[in-house]
């Protein structure tokens, strides 16, 4: 048994090392708190060190890390109540029910004790805070319930929170050829997605796109976040410079991974030092290692690759038993997991959890007896979200990350590389699904005719190294090299607008030497592509209307950056959201059941049509109207940021009192940019809130380590009582950094607080 003897609040502000006894280790661990919450974790060997990162992970986010397990489990209703039944069953449908054998051996041979060691750790942390209960961060006083202990399965079982693709892109076209039949079914869904390269779907043999309009409800409730009372940004950017190309003469590895916008935070910066492994960046705070930061000899950094990892089978059910579906000919029957969910108050809610062969059931139609099931890589040994980090973080030439990213499962990824030998380059990493008589864009029937024939081998997946042009950059856009067998390997075919590739790629293309400087600027930029095609659409056009001829004059001339500030912003992405989309659609697909894709619509919109005078005039008149109204009759006042704010929601926000909600909830913050913008800050159209964006940055010099910079919004901690609860949220929304200090002198002489581990 592990005791724990720590004085926390306010002994951990003293100067003097705060002491506290534990079994578990083998000798002293220390951690070093710098002033800006980063914990930079010391230990005499690697068991010890991933101990200390899940002590201190439990330490600084107690309350998310009992959310995200809760959630993940399928165990919210135990403390939570009985409202939370139906998505404890719907996360439990997705849980990992494979070989753990398999699993751990996906990963390395240490992964399961890396694991081991990282939970104990946290286990340590939940034991003492269980017996000093009136130290517990102030969710769970509010909620009256204590952090339970972690199995160390639940690090990779759990994996409802990772990023895959393409269900709901699946679902959706569906739909629109359901509508529209196979003319109009495949012109509408060119308007509503735009494939890429160039392709053309076509609906299965024998398969009807007419399918139940809530079939992901289930689905989506498994992968949402948990309020107490939707992720909807799939995005980064990274990059890396070549010396000859870097102001500094050695590498610059930058990355910003767009997410929903949290507090506490998605991620969590750490530094973990032991023999054999000095690392330091972000991470999942539920996850041992470092997913994007550095290692001292390389650099990495990742965004989203958005291959095709899912696909949606439909079966036809047997008249006799509605738990039996047609396969190769044959009745074949589900299999049956029967599970009890715990319910607050001592209740419990049973529930059978159906599976076909190819994943679970998360749809049944009784009328036409058909049922839904997904097949996913994210089920598949070895694909925890992000887990395969704790080889890829070890690595430090090119070849062996290169080799470590061959065991990478999910989510796919773009991974940058940067090392101290003046090294860079570009992976693509991931489980892809062979598919080979389909292409993965509709849903298919589960009889038999459409299987995966495993997956595609990972150096058959695109990469780079030491590129002529002196950098590499992604944004999640299409970047399958021009020779690449796209037809043959079909990885996917739906991808992130190219608009914040493109700007990156302007900025740093012509410049000779780029900076470090340089590169944080470019991670704030807010210079909208679209919004600069559209300014020049409009420079021709005039009116005799007083409003369409101010809206005109108002964007006549503008940069297309869209600052908080910024009237032409506000005005811009309120005509583009609320007016300019529904007036093309109605002009070309009024019919569409979807969209329309902003650059499908931007590339029509760029060629000679007599529509488009009309479409673009009377739109613009509307939305200038609607600022009027919303902002006053000045435009020079308008500003986009009183319409477009961060609130990194606290999962308790809708359940509190005012006053509580003001110590939970930082925010709101007036941001600049857009879901087009390097500065990525997507939005909901209904109010403009942020859906989501970068919260953590990094820009890092590679082999002058302490010149390297991170932000994390809105701060390290998780505990609203801690001082690093969000004192970095200031920075983040100015467009600055702190110190991403790595030697153990620059760590030492930036210490607030100093930690031991003590072995009993």
């Amino acid at each position: 048994m592990r005791l724990l003897v720590l004085l926390i609040g306010s002994a951990l502000q003293a100067a003097e090392p705060v002491i506290f006894p534990t079994a578990g280790i083998k000798q002293p661990v220390e951690i070093l708190i710098d002033k800006w919450g980063v914990p930079h974790i010391y230990a005499k060997s690697v068991d010890d060190a991933f101990f200390g990162q899940g002590f201190n992970a439990a330490r600084d986010r107690l309350f998310q890390l009992e959310l995200w397990r809760r959630r993940g489990l399928g165990l919210l209703s135990e403390v939570l109540g009985a409202q939370y039944v139906e998505q404890d069953r719907a996360t439990r449908l997705f849980l990992y029910r494979g070989s753990m054998e398999k699993e751990w051996a996906a990963y390395s041979p240490d992964a399961k004790k890396i694991a081991e060691s990282f939970v104990a750790g946290i286990n340590a942390y939940v034991q003492w805070a269980n017996a000093h209960n009136d130290k517990l961060p102030l969710e769970f006083k509010l909620l009256k319930f204590g952090p339970s202990a972690w199995a160390v399965e639940d690090i990779v079982r759990i994996r409802s929170h990772g990023l895959t693709n393409n269900l709901t892109k699946e679902v959706a076209r569906a739909h629109t050829f359901c509508k529209g039949g196979m003319e109009n079914g495949q012109k509408w869904d060119a308007l509503r997605a735009g494939l890429e390269p160039k392709w053309e779907t076509k609906v299965p043999e024998m398969m009807n796109p007419c399918i139940p309009g809530d079939v992901l409800t289930v689905y989506n409730l498994a992968k949402g976040a948990t309020h107490v009372t939707n992720e909807a940004m799939e995005g980064s950017n990274n990059w890396a410079i070549a010396p000859a190309k870097s102001a500094t003469g050695r590498p610059i590895l930058a990355g910003d991974p767009h997410r929903v916008q949290t507090t506490p935070s998605l991620r969590y910066i750490a530094h973990i030092s032991a023999p054999g492994l000095d690392v330091i960046g972000a991470g999942e705070p539920a996850q041992p290692g470092i997913s994007m930061g550095h290692n001292g000899k390389a650099a990495f950094g990742l965004t989203i690759f958005p291959a095709d990892q899912e696909d949606l089978y439909v079966y036809e059910l047997n008249p006799a038993n509605a738990r039996q579906y047609r396969y190769k000919g044959a009745w074949e029957n589900m299999r049956v997991v029967s599970e009890t969910i715990p319910v607050k108050g001592g209740r419990m809610a049973k529930t059978d959890l159906l599976f076909t062969r190819h994943g679970p059931v998360i749809f049944t139609d009784d009328k036409k007896r058909r049922a839904y099931a997904v097949r996913t890589c994210w089920l598949e040994p070895g694909t925890a979200a992000y887990f395969g980090s704790i080889v890829g973080m070890r690595t430090t030439d090119f070849a062996a990350f290169r080799g470590g990213m061959s065991h990478w499962g999910a989510p796919n990824v773009n991974q940058v590389f940067a090392d101290v030998k003046g090294n860079i380059g570009w992976v693509a990493a991931g489980m892809v699904p062979v598919r080979p008589n389909w292409d993965g864009l509709m849903p298919v029937p589960g009889d038999g005719r459409y299987e995966w024939a495993g997956f595609t081998a990972a150096d058959k997946l695109p990469s780079s190294f030491n590129p002529a042009a002196g950098y590499v950059t992604t944004s999640n856009e299409m970047n399958l090299p021009k020779d690449y067998p796209y037809q043959e390997r079909k990885l996917g075919f739906e991808w992130s607008n190219p608009a914040r590739h493109l700007r990156i790629d302007e900025v740093l293309r012509p410049m000779k030497k780029v900076s470090l400087e340089d590169s944080m600027k470019l991670q704030n930029d807010v210079v909208s592509i679209p919004a600069r095609r559209l300014v020049a659409l409009l420079a021709p056009l005039k009116s005799d209307v007083h409003k369409t001829r101010a809206a005109l004059d108002l964007l006549r001339g503008w940069d297309a950056a869209e600052r908080a500030e910024s009237a032409q912003a506000a005005l811009m992405e309120v005509w583009v959201t609320r007016y300019l989309g529904k007036a093309f659609r109605k002009a070309v697909a009024a019919e569409s059941p979807a969209g329309v894709e902003l650059e499908v619509m931007l590339a029509m919109l760029e060629k000679p049509d007599a529509r488009w005078r009309t479409v673009l005039l009377e739109s613009l008149t509307a939305a200038y109207g609607a600022l009027e109204k919303g902002q006053g009759p000045d435009p020079k006042k308008w500003q986009w940021g009183w319409l477009h704010k961060s609130l990194p929601l606290h999962p308790m926000t809708g359940s509190v009192s005012d006053d509580l909600r003001a110590k939970l909830q930082p925010g709101p913050f007036a941001v600049g940019g857009s879901g087009y913008t390097p500065n990525a800050a997507a939005y909901r159209e209904s109010d403009f809130q942020i859906t989501g964006g970068p919260s953590f940055r990094m820009v890092l010099d590679v082999g002058a380590w302490d010149n390297s910079r991170a932000v994390n919004f809105p701060g390290q901690a998780g505990d609203p009582d801690n001082s690093h609860y969000q004192d970095l949220a200031k920075l983040w929304v100015k467009g600055e950094y702190f110190p991403l200090l790595y030697s153990r002198k620059a760590v030492e002489a930036a210490t607030e607080v100093k930690l031991v581990l003590k072995p009993r």
